[in-house]
């Protein structure tokens, strides 16, 4: 009995140590990774204060170098201004005022280079004392870039040709005019103490040359002498004034007498009653957006064009004129124009009542509706539908020519454009409006600028919407061949 405890006793005394030992593995193993994890930290933080060193010597190297730039440029400007106030000293003979002009420009060069090694800018600070106080009034630029503006100066005097102010603003000279008088209150600026402010016929001549060619901000800006974020901030304000002033008076639904003006000249082109206007609905091609992407993907002008396209929905209804009536503006290229079409507020006008009695005629895109009426889609037309999808294809002509015209004559509409995506609506709509004003105005567009619309024709999933529009079709269609106004080349 005492020998077996014994021996328990010595095997738990061999056992302890070991048992100790292996503890104390247990404890310097997480010991060191411990410390291994601070020496991490400690590396991370070195690398981390490494390179934001590296990011400060960067940045003050290039302050450096930026203040070298500007002192030199001060110096540059300073001698020439010394010097031209010699060589104007010199014809006029006057030595005083030599030493007068010349000892004035040294202490605005020394105030300037003073001004430029504290602030790091090219300007003058003109302190006045009240007091024991002193009160900064408005910086002074010593210079401003000095850009051409002979083309502009050219295009605007009274010598310039009729055809060649055409050709660059696509409307004569008595057009733009009329549009820089309406304007005027809204876009003209003051003066300020540091500029003069552009005036309002260059800043209409800007937004209309610019939507006319399309041209990049950087050729507009040689163009017309201006910097390029100021010509893209005048095309902005322009096309903004013209929605807000020319928009109510130039695009507008037409009122009765006009209405029943409408009707009579549609009647004219096609046989066909009630005739208010004649639909359609083209893309405009955008740069890719940096939201929604899928919802603007175009599929079919991808397809067609073999390279990825992006584009925005414009809606119109023209009159026989091809002047517009109504525009919707700005819904993503994949919309289909039935969907484009419910989300405008011509929808919703005609869902109100408004439009009762009246057709609009639209293309096969368009669902057949009480107040919308559209071609026979369906396979085996007989003679009378033939004959009246072709009567109904001149009305369907008026609105896409006028869109031909409208992408012809403003350019901009034809290829992706630098302007925001936000800001496309106002600046369509500024093009819409000035395409009713030139062909009120019946201004001719140069034959170079004719422009073949292409745009897909997807049929909805439910064409015919309205039991009561298929009965009045058939009707019409029926009096149209009984009463030969319907033509006879399908037969052909």
């Amino acid at each position: 009995m005492n020998d077996s405890t014994s021996n328990k006793r010595r095997r738990t005394r061999k056992t302890d140590p070991e048992m100790v030992h292996e503890e104390g593995q247990v404890k310097t193993k997480e010991l060191k990774e411990i410390i291994t994890s601070l020496v991490l930290l400690d590396e991370q933080e070195k690398h981390e204060e490494e390179e934001e060193e590296d990011l400060v010597e960067e940045e003050k190297e290039f302050l450096e170098k930026n203040h070298q730039n500007k002192t030199r440029a001060l110096v540059d400007y300073y001698s020439n201004f010394q010097e031209t106030y010699q060589n104007l000293d010199q014809e006029d003979g006057v030595r005083k005022r030599k030493s007068r002009r010349a000892s004035n420009a040294s202490v605005a060069a020394t105030v300037a280079l003073a001004s430029v090694e504290n602030e790091g800018a090219i300007c003058i600070r003109n302190d006045d004392k009240i007091g024991n106080e002193k009160k900064p009034s408005t910086q002074r630029r010593l210079w401003v870039k000095n850009r051409s503006t002979a083309w502009w100066d050219q295009c605007n005097s009274s010598e310039f040709p009729e055809h060649e102010f055409r050709k660059a603003f696509r409307m004569g000279k008595e057009t733009f005019d009329i549009i820089c008088n309406e304007l005027s209150s809204v876009v003209a600026k003051e003066n300020t103490m540091l500029r003069d402010a552009v005036p309002v016929r260059q800043r209409v001549a800007v937004c209309i040359w610019r939507l006319a060619t399309g041209e990049p901000l950087r050729l507009v800006s040689k163009r017309f002498g201006l910097g390029i974020s100021t010509c893209h901030k005048l095309v902005l304000e322009v096309c903004s004034a013209i929605r807000t002033v020319l928009m109510p008076k130039y695009l507008q639904w037409p009122d009765e007498e006009l209405t029943r003006r409408i009707k009579d000249e549609y009647k004219s082109i096609s046989g066909i009653p009630d005739v208010v206007g004649s639909m359609y609905t083209t893309h405009i091609p955008i740069i890719a957006p940096k939201i929604s992407v899928a919802a603007y993907f175009n599929k079919r002008h991808t397809e067609r064009n073999q390279k990825t396209s992006y584009s925005i929905t414009v809606q119109g209804v023209v009159d026989p004129r091809g002047v517009f009536s109504d525009v919707c503006i700005g819904w993503p290229g994949s919309m289909p124009d039935d969907q484009v079409l419910e989300k405008s507020a011509l929808f919703q006008r005609a869902n109100q009542g408004l439009l009762k009695g009246v057709w609009i005629v639209g293309n096969p895109g368009y669902p057949l509706l009480d107040w919308v009426l559209v071609p026979y889609n369906q396979r085996n037309l007989t003679w009378t539908q033939h004959a009246f999808n072709e009567k109904i294809g001149e009305v369907q002509r008026v609105s896409k020519e006028a869109f031909a015209r409208l992408k012809g004559r403003w350019s901009c509409l034809q290829k992706r454009t630098e302007v925001k995506l936000q800001d496309l609506p106002v600046v369509l709509g500024a093009c819409c409006v000035l395409h009713n004003i030139c062909e009120m105005r019946n201004e001719e567009m140069e034959p170079e600028l004719n422009f073949e619309l292409i745009d897909d024709e997807m049929v909805p999933e439910v064409p015919l919407r309205s039991v009561s529009a298929m009965k009045a079709r058939d009707a019409i269609a029926h009096n149209l061949l009984h009463h030969n106004h319907a033509g006879t080349s399908f037969l052909s």
